[in-house]
């Protein structure tokens, strides 16, 4: 059975501004300063599980030239360009329809683009295991990350306490999935002890996926089977309900026991913002992140990104952001970064 990765290559990063623009988003820019953007790191750690060929694109039309760019070995016709956004339930629904055309048997994962992984090989192992038990079975998997922290900024998945299914190994049934809490109920969360961060990573088979949103979103099911053309795709698309997947398939899902996840702990973030870059940055003495040539003097807890600037000199600041690209600067307080989309608007 061949497996098939989907990439969801879609958003806008505005709070990675001015780094990432709506021109140009977080998913095609080398965050890290590796050498790799985040799209490029994301097609290398399914090294091995995928054949190139076996990859595809889900991204906003404006962008499709950036990844025939980033990733010349993806058939073009693997490429699909979202004529409007329509979140993600529609944008994999699209995928996975696609693909069933090529390989009616396909084992599919879903991946957002922007995420960092830090331990490749373990992601591999974790990600070998769900296809293997999507592979036997009509299950759904969704990948979980064991928390480090009572965060708030994510959602989470309950794990069933019950026994596990036989055969299951480490993959575990869904009791149910919880919107982002409060401090407190994550601090809960994490004392229980059975609860993981939703990474947005879904495995199945494409007649899983494709008999799910027939069962519980037969309206975007319909509107699939009418996307024929490229005309049909441009007339149907933008008038797709526009809904998560969370909502469309994995909660229902979730509660007449089809979701499992696979419980992982591969240095995952979502990279959704500058304190996370700043969490996954190699740091100083004093606790700065930098990307660029960036000298630091009297500084701390600082996370820099200038990777365009020939040099950059920075005295005395405590925990700020410091951004340069494209001739747009970014000097703000750690504290408030939330406000950054209102900054740059």
């Amino acid at each position: 059975m061949n497996n098939h990765i989907v990439i969801m290559a879609g958003g806008i990063g505005s709070r990675f501004w001015p780094l990432s623009t709506p021109e140009y988003p977080k998913q095609f820019i080398d965050i890290l300063g590796c050498g790799r953007t985040l799209i490029q790191l994301t097609v290398d750690r399914f090294e091995g599980l995928c054949p190139k060929e076996n990859f595809w694109v889900v991204t906003n039309a404006a962008y499709v030239d950036i990844v025939k760019e980033q990733l010349p070995d993806m058939p073009a016709s693997h490429i699909l360009a979202e004529p409007a956004a329509r979140n993600t339930a529609p944008c994999i629904a699209w995928a996975c329809w696609r693909i069933r055309q090529e390989d009616a048997t396909a084992n599919v994962v879903v991946t957002p683009a922007d995420a960092v992984v830090m331990n490749p090989v373990e992601f591999r192992r974790v990600l070998g295991n769900a296809l293997a038990f999507t592979e036997k079975s009509d299950a759904i998997v969704t990948v979980g990350i064991k928390p480090s922290r009572p965060e708030t900024g994510y959602g989470y998945v309950e794990v069933d306490s019950g026994k596990r299914d036989a055969g299951s190994g480490e993959i575990r049934r869904v009791a149910s999935f919880k919107e982002k809490p409060s401090r407190e109920v994550a601090e809960q969360y994490l004392q229980a002890g059975n609860y993981l961060w939703n990474a947005g990573i879904f495995v199945w088979n494409v007649n899983t996926i494709t008999a799910a949103l027939s069962t519980y979103k037969p309206n975007i099911a319909a509107d699939m089977d009418r996307m024929k053309t490229d005309s049909d795709v441009q007339e149907v698309f933008p008038q797709v309900e526009k809904i998560s997947i969370d909502y469309a398939v994995m909660e229902p899902a979730a509660a007449d026991g089809k979701v499992y996840t696979h419980p992982a702990d591969f240095g995952w973030s979502d990279l959704g913002n500058w304190a996370s870059l700043h969490d996954k940055l190699q740091k100083d003495g004093a606790g700065n992140g930098a990307v660029g040539n960036v000298h630091m003097y009297e500084c701390r807890d600082c996370v820099v990104h200038a990777e365009e600037a020939e040099k950059v000199v920075l005295q005395g600041l405590d925990g700020y952001i410091v951004s340069a690209k494209g001739g747009r600067i970014l000097v703000c307080k750690r504290s408030e970064e939330q406000r950054i989309k209102e900054f740059s608007a």
